[in-house]
């Protein structure tokens, strides 16, 4: 892929849209909105590192409810030619077929390698990756087993959906209280780069963190992590030649 005119690539993560409830989360959304608004006419693509949302599950004849703006506006890029890359994270990773049909999303569940304008880019949301994050191992491991999910569709909605979002609420990542950049400690720094042993990247893209952060593992790899929705506001921007991490301006007003 190669960037013509004045068309970019946007990167987001971890908006965690439900959390803490309804009218702080519509806040939020509602700058997400307007900032997918602002880059509508230069996206040439748009990639979602995951934790959009900060629980969501699809029943057969039921989803979460609310996040209509936000839906209606990924619709909307999708309608328009506009690829909307969709990564499931570790709080929406189930995300089954509702949403790509409803909303056009392209769905990625793995690690994703691209390339635009010469540049290679290797992107992911982050949880499990590294050589000690056993604990979101164990986690996708539990949320990928379809005897899990099979029990967890069997509950009802208000029940099911009302025990994720106690889950989500006390989970860690949820808050955003996430110990700060560890540097070259990072599981997803050591993660990195063991995965440029084996191939070259431009730039190496996660959510999951919470924190934002370019760093530059080597003169030729940029190691970015997307920041958040909830206290940051914060998205990467590439326009051909380098990614660097902005912050919506209506951010806390």
């Amino acid at each position: 892929m190669n960037l013509t005119g004045n068309k970019k690539l946007f990167f987001a993560s971890d908006a965690h849209f439900g959390f803490p409830g309804f009218e702080d989360s519509l806040v939020r959304e509602k700058h997400f909105v307007a900032w997918l608004k602002s880059i509508e006419d230069q996206a040439a693509e748009l990639y979602l590192l995951g934790d959009v949302f900060d629980f969501w599950f699809e029943y057969k004849r039921a989803v979460p409810r609310g996040f209509t703006r936000l839906l209606g506006t990924l619709a909307g890029f999708s309608d328009k030619g506009i690829p909307v890359h969709f990564f499931t994270g570790n709080h929406d990773i189930w995300v089954f077929d509702y949403l790509p049909q409803e909303t056009g999303v392209i769905m990625h569940r793995e690690p994703y390698r691209m390339e635009c304008n010469g540049k290679k880019f290797y992107l992911a949301h982050g949880d499990s990756l590294g050589p000690d994050d056993k604990v979101f191992k164990r986690l996708r491991r539990f949320f990928n087993n379809k005897t899990a999910q099979y029990w967890f569709e069997k509950i009802h909605p208000d029940i099911g959906i009302g025990l994720a979002h106690h889950w989500s609420y006390n989970s860690r990542n949820s808050q955003g209280n996430v110990p700060e950049f560890r540097g070259e400690n990072e599981w997803l720094i050591i993660h990195s780069r063991e995965e440029l042993q084996k191939e070259h990247f431009d730039f190496m893209v996660y959510g999951h963190r919470h924190v934002a952060i370019e760093y530059m593992l080597t003169d030729n790899t940029k190691f970015v992590i997307l920041g958040d929705w909830i206290n940051r506001f914060s998205y990467g921007e590439f326009d051909g030649i380098d990614l660097v991490l902005k912050n919506w301006p209506l951010a806390g007003k």
